[in-house]
């Protein structure tokens, strides 16, 4: 069993039926709108209830953070890799993906699945090992959004993105020593965007398997931003760009110009 705790993350769960709820733990001290209406989402789904002390839900969730309500359930299912190849809407132009490279900070990992959420991506890859775990603080930093994002677990990203291009998909790796930079790259065809760790970045055979590498501008006096604030900027730039070409008529589209990916 997991354990969620958190209004947001505790409604999103509830309202996007990824999770299967054992019981929905409520503090008896707290009483407000926004608290009822998860208890009354609760019941109509058919999730038990129990109201217990706020001293309880503090040693569920091990913290104090949880606002009043936890809820213990079924340990989430990841998708498989291929299972990301299948794009939800059918008439889907293209796909954009999102591959995490060893992010071990649960607030960024939380952060970027949230802005995954919000810019339209079809799926993100996390990988199993030296990773955080889609653990409650990660869940929590996400506000729910994690409960909505399709997630594969894979044991070896280079070889996953090897077969991401195999699938005609083009690897985009965010490095510091990237050429080229982020709003000077196109983004509107099938596209998997690759970050890397808070210290380190990119692994070397990560970095060698992207077809690009792609950099942000800094003006100021430090080098890089935060990872979860890097994946902000790159991710809505793609966002912006693929709803530019949906809202362009095809005759008026401007022709795309062919890209060369590394290696090639």
């Amino acid at each position: 069993m997991d354990i969620l705790y958190g209004l947001h993350p505790v409604e999103e769960a509830l309202r996007s039926g990824s999770r299967k709820f054992d019981h929905l733990c409520v503090a008896r001290e707290r009483h407000d709108q926004r608290l009822q209406k998860i208890i009354d989402t609760a019941r109509e789904n058919g999730v038990r209830l129990r109201f217990e002390p706020r001293e309880e839900l503090t040693r569920l969730a091990r913290t104090a953070a949880h606002q009043g309500v936890v809820a213990v359930v079924r340990t989430r299912e990841f998708l498989d890799l291929e299972d990301l190849l299948v794009t939800p809407e059918e008439n889907a132009e293209s796909r954009l993906l999102l591959a995490l490279d060893g992010i071990e900070d649960p607030q960024n990992l939380g952060a970027l699945l949230r802005t995954a959420d919000a810019s339209g991506v079809d799926g993100v890859l996390l990988t199993e090992r030296r990773a955080a775990p889609l653990s409650p603080v990660a869940v929590k930093a996400s506000a729910g959004a994690a409960e909505h994002v399709r997630i594969a677990r894979v044991v070896n990203l280079v070889r996953a993105l090897e077969q991401l291009k195999q699938q005609n998909i083009w690897c985009v790796g965010l490095d510091e020593r990237g050429t080229t930079s982020y709003d000077q790259y196109d983004f509107t065809s099938n596209t998997v965007i690759v970050l890397g760790s808070e210290g380190s970045g990119l692994h070397d055979l990560v970095r060698r398997t992207c077809d690009h590498l792609l950099s942000i501008p800094m003006a100021g006096a430090v080098s890089s931003l935060n990872v979860s604030a890097a994946g902000a900027v790159v991710l809505f730039e793609a966002a912006r760009q693929r709803r530019v070409q949906n809202q362009t008529k095809p005759a008026e589209a401007a022709p795309r110009k062919k890209q060369k990916g590394l290696g090639s």
